[in-house]
Formats: structure tokens, sequence, C-alpha cells
């Protein structure tokens, strides 16, 4: 395994590494998710907790699947969180990152115009934001790769002109597509089944994992 992958590795799941700026964070996300359950309720429109939902679900897809890579090629994961955190909840994964996905499909969805049929410079305007959001986070990701905060080991997965598409297509942008296939369903029943096997299939990869290689990444 690379430097970086044992570092990812070490004091996993460590309780004891927790920091008491956890609790104001957390404390920010259940406030921002009450005020949004509260006009949902009002209003009928439940999308904006969908969307949030929605991309912290498929992140923690994006996160499994990276610890699979881990494991199966007993070298690396696509990109490992090595450096100072609260708390490292998978190889590539910590308590920081988890906040800000938890929030980012809310985010998003406010940034919508209410008219559907809006555009920004000739293109949709759900696309336009997924395409913009998509971008700056991956801008950010760069930083922290230069930082050494996010370690990327593969030469498909690195700050080239190639790299940067992937990351950008599969890092980020199909987040925000699963997060529009959702609020823009008709039924309450179609976006509930979506998000629910949205959960189900990383569930299932980290049960299926634990049970044939024994792991706890």
């Amino acid at each position: 395994m690379t430097d970086a992958t044992v570092l990812a590795l070490d004091r996993l799941r460590d309780l004891s590494m927790l920091k008491w700026y956890v609790i104001p964070f957390l404390s920010m996300i259940f406030y921002i998710y009450t005020r949004e359950i509260k006009e949902a309720r009002e209003t009928g429109n439940w999308n904006a907790v969908f969307a949030g939902l929605t991309i912290f679900g498929v992140d923690f897809f994006n996160e499994t699947l990276n610890s699979w890579i881990m494991v199966l090629s007993g070298r690396s994961a696509l990109w490992t969180t090595p450096g100072d955190t609260a708390l490292r909840t998978m190889v590539g994964w910590n308590i920081e990152i988890m906040f800000m996905f938890s929030i980012m499909g809310i985010v998003y969805f406010h940034s919508l115009n209410p008219d559907r049929g809006a555009k920004i410079f000739g293109i949709s305007d759900m696309w336009f934001w997924a395409v913009a959001y998509s971008a700056f986070s991956v801008f950010i990701e760069c930083f922290l790769n230069m930082g050494g905060h996010l370690v990327w080991e593969y030469s498909f997965w690195e700050r080239s002109f190639k790299g940067i598409w992937l990351i950008f297509l599969f890092g980020y942008f199909h987040f925000f597509c699963a997060a529009i296939f959702v609020i823009t369903r008709k039924a309450m029943k179609t976006k509930l089944i979506t998000i629910g096997i949205i959960y189900l299939i990383p569930v299932l990869m980290n049960i299926l994992g634990k049970a044939i290689f024994k792991w706890n990444y």
C-alpha cells in the first residue's frame, strides 16, 4: 500500500480523534435540515430536503466504491484523505467532507430558478448550476491535492486534462445528475424509492465487503 493509504487507514473511525468543533457544525446541519423540513411541511415541496439527501447518498456510494478500489488494488483508492481531521470515516472520507456534502444538495436546490424553463447562457438553469458547482468543486479539490490533504495516486486521476475531466464527471457531476433526476420526478413515491436505492446500494456494498474481505475501510 502507498504511504498515503497507510496514513489514511491509521486511526480509522477512532473516536478519540473527535474535536469539539464537530458539535457546532453538527448543530448547523441540524438547523438547516430542520428549517427545510419545516418549510416543506408548510408548502408540500420536499425537493430541497430530497436534493440534500440525494447528493449525500451518492457521495456515500462514491466513497464506498473508492474503498472497494483500494481493497481490490491492494495499493490505493482513487483518492485518500491522510491529513488531519476530526474523524476519518473511510479511506477517502472524513467528517468535514461529510458535513459539506450533507448540505451541498440544499445549496444547489436554492440556486435554481423556480421557473423550470429558465436558462443561463442558453443552458437550462438546472444543468448550468450542476456544471458550475461541479467545476468549482474540482477547482477546490486541486488545491486540497496540492496541499497534500487529498492524495491522488493514479495517472488517470490527477491534475491533467484527462484527469480533471474524470474527476469532474465521476467525482461530482453525477451527484447533481442524480439530484436533478429526483427533484424532477412528479410522484413522491418515485422520489422516495430512488433515494432509498441510492442508500441501499452502498449499504449492501459495505456489508458485502465486510463479509467477503473482512475489511474495515
